[in-house]
């Protein structure tokens, strides 16, 4: 059997020559750096620590831009953010046990929301390995079990010359669709290992497409169609694939409502008559939805958010499109078609018949009216006005992040974002703290837009040390806290259950004071002069901070 080497990595002669002599002092950790620059990276985030103090200081030997946080959580948040605003990898350094073990929120957000995050572990030296309880400095009995059931996949280094084919295979594990972070680990004498091995220098990692299969595609475009009442769901699937030209292409080639979930924020523009916007905990939405003789699920899992707290059941044929096998009919039957969401709309767009539909433009607009009926009965006019003053004063290219917290819930529903993969928030995992860390990673991955981060003040304490991050380096992030005195969604949820709420209020600082300590500029506004403040805030080079003191309400739910 004959081989093709013409696809094989290839050495130029300087590199040949480079190769038989490689330079002097370099160890285990010069491979890692060696081979993130040799697959493309330009920035790691992270945090040092003894056991991982080897590729700290490769670092100094490359040409890598280190980003450091204050909290390895926080540094995963940066780093998800930078892995969804660029669609590359992010590396993320951390040391072991503690270390590790303070990012696995912020791993579990990336996971949810398929955010390519790969993350370099230490771990004790190899002679302690194994669970034999040698008591080392932050040994664990078995490190790896503690992020696998988080992450894509895990990657275990023994040796030097492991270090490159580990990382390559993780690399690619975190761009295969549907990414998500992945793991890989180092052991300290492994990371500080002298090694005469050549600078890693040629290296493929070239993630796998995943392609629909063409009798399911087939099928799919037939029932769509032949549809009376098609329509659309659009999730993350299809922001993280770039899909959002297709999907629109599609819905008007077959006249199809779209409905974009939390996740899949930007992907149809808010504004077409097509639109049904983003009321997903919305009864009206739901009773639509369940109308539909067609229903094309892309990129979305239906989880509890997406499919109004499982009250949704459709009544017509689903077709599910999901890059992650095991959502396909996780939570409904469904045509289940296993791809990328860009390729399966790439095909479903060439096979699909156009369709005509007078009503679906009529139809869309009696659901909003009678959303927007349902929220203006409610005495809300407050709430309104603070996410419209965030809309009018934030750029419509500039990207947003926002944390678990009242404003963030009725922006999910209620928030033009106003271009594709612009709006970001923590709904994939629900965890606190998200929104400042991720906006630092957003302003690192494109530092020429201002990034807006949205807290409230007991989300804002989980990050607040990442003001010096910002004020580090310099970073156009713009941070608005909502201050209401404590947990305000859970005071919410706990009054409506319990008729008190426990454990919800809280003490916090003086905002302004605590961030101007840090050299941020900082100032309180009100409702009335949010538009202007936020706008001023944005505009100006370098990281910010506006308090705006509210006790803002969440609109009634209609899944009870």
């Amino acid at each position: 059997m004959s081989h093709d080497h013409d696809d094989r990595p290839q050495l130029t002669a300087a590199q040949a020559e480079a190769a038989l002599k490689p330079p002097p002092g370099r160890n285990g950790g010069d491979l890692v750096i060696e081979t993130l620059q040799g697959l493309g990276a330009t920035t790691v985030f992270g945090l040092p620590g003894q056991h991982a103090l080897g590729m700290f200081d490769a670092l100094r030997r490359s040409s890598l831009t280190y980003v450091g946080l204050r909290v390895e959580n926080n540094a995963g948040f940066a780093a998800d953010a930078y892995g969804r605003i660029t669609g590359e990898v992010a590396p993320l350094l951390l040391s072991t046990g503690p270390g590790a073990l303070t990012s696995l929120a912020a791993l579990q957000e990336a996971a949810a929301a398929s955010a390519p995050v790969l993350a370099v572990s230490s771990q004790i030296p190899t002679a302690g390995l194994g669970g034999g309880r040698h008591g080392y400095l932050h040994e664990l009995r078995d490190q790896q079990a503690s992020v696998r059931d988080i992450v894509k996949s895990v990657h275990t280094v023994r040796t030097p010359s492991q270090i490159p084919s580990a990382i390559a295979a993780a690399w690619e594990s975190a761009l295969t669709a549907p990414h998500g972070p992945v793991w890989v680990e180092i052991p300290q004498d492994v990371l500080l290992a002298g090694t005469a091995l050549p600078v890693v220098s040629a290296l493929d990692a070239t993630p796998r497409e995943v392609y629909p299969r063409p009798e399911l595609t087939l099928v799919a475009a037939h029932l769509l169609s032949h549809a009376e009442r098609p329509v659309i769901i659009a999730g993350g699937g299809v922001v993280r694939s770039d899909a959002a030209g297709k999907l629109r292409a599609l819905a008007e080639k077959i006249d199809a409502p779209v409905v974009t979930t939390f996740g899949g924020k930007g992907a149809f523009p808010w504004e077409h008559p097509l639109s049904l916007r983003s009321w997903l905990e919305d009864r009206h939405t739901t009773d639509f939805l369940e109308d539909a003789d067609v229903l094309l699920v892309v990129g979305s899992g239906l989880g509890e958010l997406s499919s109004n707290y499982h009250t949704f059941a459709p009544r017509g044929r689903v077709v599910q499109i999901e890059a992650d096998a095991g959502k396909l009919e996780s939570n409904h039957p469904a045509l289940g078609i296993h791809s990328d969401a860009r390729e399966a709309l790439s095909d479903l767009l060439d096979t699909v018949e156009p369709r005509t539909d007078g009503t679906a433009a009529e139809r869309v607009r009696a659901v909003l009216e009678a959303v927007h009926d349902r929220i203006a009965a409610q005495d809300l006019t407050l709430e309104q006005q603070v996410l419209a003053s965030v809309r009018e004063a934030l750029p419509d290219a500039a990207p947003s992040f926002w944390d678990m917290t009242i404003l963030a819930y009725w922006a999910w529903s209620a928030f033009d974002a106003r271009h594709p993969n612009t709006m970001h928030s923590a709904q994939g995992a629900g965890g606190l703290g998200y929104a400042f860390p991720a906006a630092l990673g957003a302003a690192v991955a494109d530092p020429t837009k201002p990034v807006l981060a949205v807290s409230g003040d007991g989300g804002a304490m989980y990050s607040i040390a990442e003001l010096a991050t910002a004020r580090q380096y310099d970073l156009p992030v713009t941070w608005l806290i909502v201050d209401d005195g404590g947990y305000g969604i859970l005071r919410e949820y706990m009054t409506g259950a319990f008729g008190e709420a426990t454990a919800t209020e809280l003490s916090r600082p003086d905002f302004v004071a605590l961030a101007e300590s840090f050299g941020v500029p900082a100032v309180r506004t009100t409702p009335e002069s949010l538009t202007a403040d936020l706008g001023t805030a944005l505009a100006a080079p370098g990281p910010s901070v506006v308090v705006l003191p509210a006790l803002l309400k969440m609109f009634e739910p209609t899944h009870l």
